[in-house]
């Protein structure tokens, strides 16, 4: 039955790489004025994105892949509709200062545009972006973005996660992290990627079974259960020295989710019923939180961690229910489903995911609002869809499924829809989770 119930909660690591940027011409009151404009339509934004200028052929080819990787990263987020730029866009009249033609954009529907330069000196690329409004004229944005050769995503992607907040006043995707189990070695080992599935690597090698992986909201710690010492025992890898610190205490550990940078929650057998508490980073314990002779797992919590969602039996079949940490209050969230476990709470704060067994022996992921309204139903027909992980702005969630065989790591809209195979290869891979930290 414990099985049933494994989860992964929102993780959080992120690629450190050094970048130099230049501050935005955009005033604060500026942007606020667009994205309030911007909310009375509807629909995704429809942006030119032209081909960066570039002189000399190395500069010409790094220009290329950053004209796809800004393409490719803009387009991840379904937030854009991507324009071909026109052939007339710009006026050449003056080669050394070509004129934007805002004619011609609004011409093919556009509301936005960027477009910009590349430069190379010492092995440094240098990228100049400029983002207008196409209706108006007005200059948005002005930005240098300066990195490494070797460093073209991270360059573009910065760019990109510039523009999503510009143009919505939110926090992007770009640069988390998403964190899955995979057997590719033979073992159930961690691995991590990028948010679109690139750059995979593996977090861990113990040639045993590794499973729930959770990082610490500052993507210092990687929480896990491990078989390795012989049960299942919560483990906290610091990623900086590669140190694992474990529970010692008797019993078994499942299901690790943090509520802060310094503790995690995760479900421990200490006195023989599994009840959920808090660990410090150091594996000592911090604090009992679930007392219920029921089996209470799959802890997750509140991005001001005032409140924890968790798993359990007490009323029967699993269902979800919410906890105020400092009262100790318990009140049930799901009651349409039979069979409710694997809970993820947004970093918004208003929306938990979880998965529903289903008498036709699917499994279906569900949103509901924390207070327990608003339940929508966003996978279907699909056989087996489980695990599910918010991004770091609520807008998609990654899971797992099995509908083309093994099963795989997905991502979809929060709201359902866009439903996309993000890893591809041989391997199973299972319990995704989406870092905050960027």
């Amino acid at each position: 039955m414990v099985q049933l119930f494994k989860r992964v909660v929102p993780g959080i690591i992120v690629l450190l790489f050094c970048l130099v940027v230049f501050p935005l011409t955009l005033s604060a009151a500026e942007a606020g004025e667009y994205i309030a404009i911007r909310k009375e339509g509807s629909g995704n934004i429809a942006l030119v994105l032209d081909k960066l200028d570039a002189n000399g052929k190395k500069e010409s080819r790094f220009a290329q892949s950053l004209d796809t990787i800004m393409h490719d990263g803009l387009d991840f987020t379904k937030i854009f509709s991507l324009i071909s730029p026109p052939l007339n866009v710009k006026d050449f009249s003056d080669k050394k200062n070509p004129v934007i033609n805002f004619g011609a954009l609004t011409s093919v529907g556009a509301e936005v545009y960027a477009g910009g330069s590349l430069t190379r000196k010492s092995g440094m690329i240098n990228l100049d972006m400029k983002v207008y409004d196409a209706s108006g004229s007005k200059l948005l944005l002005s930005k240098t973005y300066t990195g490494r050769e070797e460093g073209l995503r991270s360059i573009g992607h910065a760019f990109c996660a510039d523009l999503v907040e510009l143009l919505t006043g939110k926090k992007s995707v770009f640069g988390s992290k998403i964190v899955f189990i995979s057997n590719r070695t033979g073992f159930k080992e961690i691995y991590e990627c990028d948010f679109d599935g690139f750059g995979v690597e593996p977090l861990t090698n113990l040639k045993s079974i590794s499973m729930n992986p959770a990082l610490s909201p500052d993507g210092k710690h990687l929480a896990f259960i491990s078989f390795a010492p012989g049960r299942p025992t919560l483990c906290i890898k610091n990623l900086a020295d590669g140190k694992i610190a474990s529970v010692s205490k008797s019993g078994v550990s499942i299901d690790p989710g943090w509520r802060s940078n310094s503790e995690v929650a995760a479900t421990l057998s200490l006195e023989g019923n599994q009840e959920i508490y808090l660990v410090n980073t150091d594996g000592s314990l911090s604090k009992r939180v679930t007392n219920n002779k029921s089996i209470d797992i799959s802890p997750t919590f509140s991005p001001d961690g005032t409140k924890m969602a968790f798993v359990s039996s007490r009323n029967g079949l699993p269902q979800i229910f919410i906890q105020d940490i400092q009262s100790g209050l318990v009140k049930r969230l799901t009651f349409s489903g039979r069979y409710n476990t694997q809970p993820s709470w947004s970093p918004l704060g208003d929306k938990i995911a979880y998965t529903t067994w289903e008498k036709n022996g699917e499994i279906n992921i569900f949103v509901i609002n924390a207070d327990g309204s608003g339940l929508m139903q966003l996978t279907q027909k699909s056989r087996e869809n489980k695990s599910p992980s918010f991004s770091p702005d609520g807008e998609m969630i990654v899971y797992t499924s099995n509908r083309q065989g093994k099963e795989k790591v997905y991502v979809m809209s929060s709201k359902g829809g866009n439903e996309r195979l993000l890893l591809q290869g041989d391997d199973v891979q299972t319990q995704p989770s989406w870092s905050l930290f960027r």
